[in-house]
């Protein structure tokens, strides 16, 4: 199955299986980005969110104006931190950001669940590893990489350069096939 992809200097389309890395500086535009990947040829997406709630999640959607009714998802950080929650049949709750077999498991229900093209966004894997450590981050991602393959499904995951070594975005960048590299200027440099 091939999928769309409307970001400026992309392809136009690809494969199912693809994870897509979006490296972008922590001051970064993301959310453009992100909603662009996410309300294109899509019939379903999911988004793990560790950096925000799922309120701000609907928020961001709303604002740039994307169709929630394909929406789920996934909070990692009200039950940690004792905000009040609403589960509903598209929002869904882990108990903290570093739960990272409870994030792989809803992932995995979520694809089995859906047919059709179905997308996710990881945000962020960089809050993954300030959580979880980098290692657990980097096989969390390999993890979902394998999912998405298993189920001809795309990704985008967020990693801010900053925090990072070198050594551990370098290690990031050999998972993907797909990289975006979001300048300060907003500016993209893609290499698929």
């Amino acid at each position: 199955m091939e999928y769309s992809l409307e970001i400026d200097g992309t392809p136009e389309t690809i494969p199912g299986g693809t994870g897509v890395l979006l490296l972008h500086p922590s001051t970064g535009e993301t959310d453009r980005i992100d909603t662009d990947f996410l309300k294109t040829d899509t019939d379903n997406f999911l988004v793990i969110s560790t950096r925000t709630t799922a309120r701000e999640v609907k928020q961001k959607l709303e604002y740039y104006d994307v169709d929630e009714d394909c929406a789920e998802i996934l909070d990692t950080l009200s039950i940690e931190r004792g905000y009040s929650r609403r589960r509903s049949d598209t929002v869904h709750y882990v108990a903290a950001p570093d739960d990272v077999d409870g994030i792989v498991e809803h992932i995995d229900g979520f694809l089995e669940a859906h047919d059709g093209k179905l997308r996710l966004s990881f945000d962020s894997v960089t809050e993954l590893a300030y959580y979880a450590g980098d290692e657990e981050a980097i096989e969390t991602v390999e993890r979902i990489l394998e999912l998405l393959e298993e189920h001809d499904a795309v990704g985008l995951f967020h990693v801010s350069e900053e925090p990072h070594s070198e050594a551990v975005v370098d290690r990031f960048r050999d998972l993907f096939t797909g990289i975006i590299d979001l300048d300060e200027d907003g500016s993209i440099d893609a290499e698929f």
